[in-house]
């Protein structure tokens, strides 16, 4: 098995987290990436797998599948110990819902702040325009980790067991606070959320490796 990533593709490094913990072992490709270039040039094995030119890409055997939902889902039907989707219809389609939301919803307002990781705006009416944008982006966001944290409650992870949904979740609200944005810290229960994660040897492998790229590829924020 191989999986194409990159050094801050989040939906990347979600795929690598179900991987390590489903315990399938993979060879990893990390695609050339630059603050300046971004993914330019693309990698040939990316564009001839993926209509969009974008990471993750997984092959098994003959297969090769791009977006990490899709990816998601193959790892659960054909590696389906240990679970990362809860078994009831109702319970799964919440559990897609809830990664649909870190990716599609939560994603939109973190974003809007990733400006902060080139250098500063030089027309000062850009800046200003950039900083109301990200005010509005900051104010979504809290709303929505007020949201997350009545949704958990006092649960270990948001549908009982650790699935895709924690992954996911946990990616989009890392990035947030790598931009500077709202995090779990003014929730109790996000923040034990967060430890609980934090604890798995995946997840906190991914976040070093995400930090120290920050360091090696991004401005001073």
């Amino acid at each position: 098995m191989k999986l194409y990533s990159g050094p801050l593709s989040l939906f990347s490094r979600k795929v690598e987290i179900a991987l390590g913990e489903k315990g399938l072992a993979f060879e990893r490709e990390m695609v050339p990436f630059s603050q300046e270039k971004g993914y330019a040039p693309k990698h040939e094995a990316v564009l001839a797998a993926n209509p969009k030119g974008q990471v993750p890409v997984l092959v098994d055997g003959d297969l090769t599948l791009y977006d990490s939902t899709v990816i998601f889902e193959y790892l659960e039907d054909a590696y389906p110990t240990p679970p990362l989707y809860p078994r009831a219809p109702k319970a799964r389609a919440r559990c897609r819902q809830l990664e649909l939301f870190a990716d599609e919803v939560l994603w939109q307002p973190v974003s809007r702040l990733m400006y902060r990781t080139e250098p500063p705006a030089a027309d000062p009416l850009r800046r200003a325009e950039q900083e109301t944008a990200a005010g509005e982006a900051e104010a979504a966001i809290a709303g929505h980790c007020d949201r997350l944290a009545r949704m958990l409650g006092e649960q270990a992870f948001f549908c009982g067991e650790l699935t895709v949904a924690d992954i996911a979740l946990f990616m989009t609200m890392l990035w947030s606070r790598r931009l500077e944005g709202p995090g779990w810290e003014t929730h109790p229960s996000l923040a034990r959320w967060h430890e609980r994660l934090m604890a798995r040897p995946g997840v906190a492998k991914a976040a070093a490796e995400i930090a120290a790229a920050d360091r090696g590829l991004s401005p001073p924020l």
